[in-house]
Formats: C-alpha cells, sequence, structure tokens
C-alpha cells in the first residue's frame, strides 16, 4: 500500500471538474484508490465521494493506493494535484 500526502494549490480546490478529473485518472488503474480530508475517506473513484470531500484551496488530503499499479496510480494523482488540475491557477 502507498500513502501520499497532497495540498490543493488550485485557486478552487477540489470543485467538480477537478474532482472529476481525479476519478477519471484513478480510474484508469486496477488498485484500489481512497482519498481522505477531515476524517471522511473515500473512494477516488467515485464522483460522489470526490465531492463530498468538499475540500478547498489549502487542503491537505492523503491518498491511499493499494494494487499492482499503485505506485503508477499514486504518481498519476499527485501529479494532477501538483499541475493544479490543469487549470493554471
Amino acid at each position: 500500500m502507498k500513502e501520499v500526502e497532497l495540498e490543493l494549490i488550485n485557486r478552487l480546490g477540489l470543485h467538480a471538474r477537478a474532482a472529476s478529473k481525479v476519478v477519471q485518472t484513478a480510474s484508469r488503474f486496477d488498485s484500489q484508490v481512497w482519498l481522505s480530508h477531515r476524517g471522511k475517506r473515500v473512494n477516488a473513484k467515485s464522483i460522489m465521494g470526490v465531492l463530498l470531500l468538499a475540500a478547498p484551496c489549502g487542503s491537505r488530503l492523503t491518498l491511499e493506493v493499494d494494487g499492482s499499479d499503485e505506485n503508477e496510480a499514486a504518481e498519476a494523482i499527485a501529479g494532477l494535484v501538483a499541475d493544479r488540475f490543469g487549470e493554471g491557477e
């Protein structure tokens, strides 16, 4: 199992478009992918779950990935967050 701490640095935080990109990215992998924020742990392949986190800019998330491609999945999602979900803000 791989665990990574992430910080949301994009201006709008984990809004609908960003959440959709997380779900699309997580769904490409066979591993189980979970995100946690303020005591809530959700399946990162579920749009409703990711949206329920309601994480604003500056939030710290815990990414947990478990499976055969966990390293690749963790890198892809961490890269997406670091790239501000491609929003440039």
